[in-house]
């Protein structure tokens, strides 16, 4: 598996607080961002691969209305995550 459970601690406390706390949206935004990293990289040698192609846009979207909640919720917050993940707005 290309995420092991320490990574995804690593992952949850460097973004989410601490380990435990997964339900937080800045994890979750970080965990998306990974495995949306991690699918590109495989569609870029599997070109054909429309199921992870599929997959791929589904996270996308999820991790779009996961950094629209925050928008809502908290600005700054936000913007401290897109910074953080360096991801467009």
């Amino acid at each position: 598996m290309y995420l092991d459970q320490k990574a995804k601690e690593e992952l949850f406390t460097k973004h989410g607080g601490n380990a435990k706390n997964t339900g937080s949206a800045e994890g979750q935004i970080a965990l998306f961002t990974h495995r949306i990293e991690h699918l590109t990289q495989h569609l870029k040698k599997n070109r054909k691969d429309y199921n992870t192609e599929r997959s791929l846009v589904m996270l996308v979207g999820k991790r779009r209305s996961l950094l629209d909640y925050l928008t809502k919720k908290d600005v700054l917050r936000y913007r401290a995550i897109v910074k953080e993940l360096g991801l467009r707005k």
